[in-house]
């Protein structure tokens, strides 16, 4: 299976930090960060003006800095049907 990553940051440290994709929609992203006993899930949701995602992990403030219609361009291009692409 291949993973899709996506690069956070957290805002206390300012660091960044590649991430595994679990759930990506326009309304939410879900990530794992970490592997193995130690991950753990995070929820990103869109800010009030959609211009990033935004979510808590282990009481630290994630970031992922892209807006909300990016991401749906993102979903659209992933789950596109390149079979219907072919038919005339």
């Amino acid at each position: 299976m291949n993973e899709q990553k996506i690069e956070i940051r957290v805002t206390e440290t300012d660091m960044t930090m590649q991430v595994v994709v679990f759930n990506k929609t326009a309304d939410k992203i879900e990530v794992v960060l970490g592997e193995g006993v130690h991950s753990v899930k995070c929820e990103l949701l869109p800010t009030a003006n959609g211009i990033a995602y935004v979510g808590s992990a282990m009481g630290r403030e994630v970031v992922y800095e892209r807006s909300r219609e990016q991401v749906q361009a993102d979903v659209e291009l992933e789950n596109h049907d390149y079979r219907d692409s072919r038919r005339r």
